[in-house]
């Protein structure tokens, strides 16, 4: 999935997006309600996880407005503001789910896959699955195929494709996949990235052709669209 946390606690925001990650999601971040706001407002999220308490405009108020403009991601509100009073402001303002601190990281992703399931209709269609010539990706199922055949990956081999897929024949730097996937930032003498796509590569080339996963060397990979 692709997710946006909105959480100004570093440490809070640090760990949920570093479990999202490793468990092969895509995600933005963000420390305060205004940066929150651009991204919703302009990204085609999945799902969005926002805590009530924000610098800037405050969740309730993030949420509001990015509803009154028209943004229909599910959204998870995610706060220590317990009462029921709370819960229900959140909810009559357009959140489509509660979950109070502390919490439980396997509760959060099972409610964030809950709300992209109930948001698509349980369905497997145009709206949840990927296309890219022969390969085909189900962000419900997390199931990839190529030419009918399934394919096995890991979380991070499976974080990549989506990535390269959602953005079919364009060149991705090394720098961008370090952030988007790792959360950090980029080191050139890291190697990491180089890795990733040749695990990826033996999975989703190497028995097929004609090979989609490319270099362009000195800017980064992209994934060829065939003709």
């Amino acid at each position: 999935m692709y997710l946006l946390v909105v959480e100004d606690d570093a440490r809070i925001r640090d760990f949920i997006v570093k479990g999202l990650r490793g468990a092969g999601h895509t995600v933005d971040a963000a420390a305060d309600g205004d940066e929150g706001l651009g991204l919703i407002r302009t990204h085609d999220y999945d799902v969005a996880v926002i805590d009530l308490m924000l610098p800037g405009i405050d969740g309730v108020e993030l949420i509001r407005t990015a509803r009154a403009r028209g943004t229909t991601t599910p959204i998870l509100v995610l706060s220590a503001r317990s009462s029921v009073e709370d819960r229900v402001r959140g909810l009559q303002e357009g959140a489509d789910d509660y979950l109070t601190k502390p919490f439980s990281f396997v509760e959060l992703e099972a409610r964030l896959v809950a709300l992209h399931r109930r948001a698509s209709g349980g369905r497997s269609d145009e709206s949840t699955v990927l296309s890219v010539g022969p390969i085909v990706l189900d962000r419900l199922s997390r199931r990839v195929t190529r030419d009918g055949v399934e394919v096995e990956l890991q979380p991070k081999e499976y974080a990549l494709l989506e990535y390269l897929m959602r953005h079919p024949g364009q060149i991705v730097s090394k720098a961008t996949l370090l952030d988007r996937i790792w959360g950090i930032s980029f080191d050139p003498q890291t190697n990491v990235v180089d890795v990733l796509v040749s695990r990826l590569r033996a999975k989703i080339d190497r028995n097929f052709e004609p090979k989609l996963i490319r270099t362009r060397r000195g800017m980064g990979y992209y994934l060829e669209v065939p003709r």
